[in-house]
């Protein structure tokens, strides 16, 4: 699975959240200045080509919806990470973020408690 730029995965997100619709939709999620229609457009092609998005033809527009759902995104990115940045290991990463005072006391019991309740 091909990594997202920043573009890719804010209009994935809206996707995720939406489901399936059309450019136009997805356009209206954007905040104020909203990006031009065929900027939309051309980011879903992409998607698209990544393999991100299926599509359907409804007269002369397409319907696009996720084909990879985002759990799966999440833990392939994020296993990127920790392989490229914690040396493969989640008990790095989260010593990092504790160390830099990112997780609390409050946090890591419960992460242990969630460890612990699997």
């Amino acid at each position: 699975m091909e990594q997202l730029t920043p573009q890719e995965e804010q209009l994935m997100r809206y996707v995720w959240e939406h489901g399936k619709g059309f450019v136009k939709e997805y356009r209206e999620m954007y905040p104020n200045p909203k990006p031009p229609y065929t900027t939309v457009a051309t980011i879903i092609k992409k998607l698209e080509a990544k393999g991100y998005l299926t599509s359907k033809l409804y007269g002369n527009t397409y319907e696009y919806r996720p084909k990879v759902k985002q759990a799966t995104y999440k833990s392939q990115y994020l296993s990127g990470i920790v392989n490229n940045y914690f040396q493969n290991s989640y008990k790095e990463m989260v010593s990092f973020f504790a160390q830099e005072e990112r997780l609390s006391q409050k946090d890591l019991e419960d992460i242990i408690q969630m460890i612990k309740n699997r």
